[in-house]
This record gives structure tokens, C-alpha cells and sequence, in this order.
């Protein structure tokens, strides 16, 4: 049994080829943590998203704050506080923060999911 309290946890700036800009990542639970789940919390700041990518394992976005955008190449969907979104394994996609405002959200990844960037 593990308990984490968010506020407590520190963000770490991450600036990769995954991401348009930096982010503030928190993570919550780590690989050694769970044999099933990744968990984290990404904090983006205004216009910034990740890159088009896919993953090998389904992903739960759970928006903690803010308002964004979940996209892939046929839908785009607006999301806002207390909005959950399901990205099926394979789909080509993007997430992040809207031109004037922040966004946070949960992602929750299956354990050895891989994450391929799709775009440059």
C-alpha cells in the first residue's frame, strides 16, 4: 500500500522531443510502485502540448485543472476540469494546454507501455 499526497510531490521541468515546450511532471507512482500502472501528473503551461505520438497500451487522461485540448487526427475534443478521456493503443493523438490558459492532467499508462513520437 502506498499513499501520495499531490502537494507533496515535486515537479520536475521536462523539456523532451515528446513535448512542444517544457513541462512540469509529478511523478506519483514509479516503475518499481505497481507492476501494472504508470501514473503521473503533467502540469503544461499555456500553448504547450505534446507532439503527435501513439502509445503500445491504452492511456487515461483524467484534467485535474485548466482547460485543453485532446486531439487526434479526425476529432478534437475540448476538455476542461473533471473531464477523463480514453486513448485506445495505437491512436495517433495530442494533448495539452489552450493558447490562454494551463492544463494539468493525470495520465495513467499501462506498465511497459511505449510511447512513440509521430511527428517532428
Amino acid at each position: 500500500m502506498k499513499k501520495v499526497t499531490f502537494k507533496d510531490v515535486p515537479k520536475i521541468a521536462r523539456n523532451e522531443s515528446l513535448f512542444t515546450d517544457t513541462v512540469y511532471a509529478q511523478s506519483i507512482l514509479e516503475h518499481e510502485d505497481s507492476d501494472n500502472f504508470n501514473f503521473a501528473i503533467v502540469n503544461f503551461p499555456k500553448a504547450t502540448r505534446t507532439k503527435f505520438h501513439i502509445h503500445s497500451g491504452d492511456q487515461i487522461l483524467i484534467i485535474t485543472e485548466g482547460e485543453g485540448m485532446v486531439c487526434n487526427e479526425d476529432v478534437e475534443l475540448n476538455v476542461t476540469k473533471g473531464d477523463m478521456v480514453l486513448i485506445n493503443a495505437g491512436e495517433n493523438h495530442w494533448h495539452g494546454a489552450k493558447e490562454n490558459t494551463t492544463m494539468s492532467h493525470i495520465t495513467i499508462t499501462v506498465s511497459d507501455s511505449t510511447t512513440e513520437v509521430t511527428e517532428d
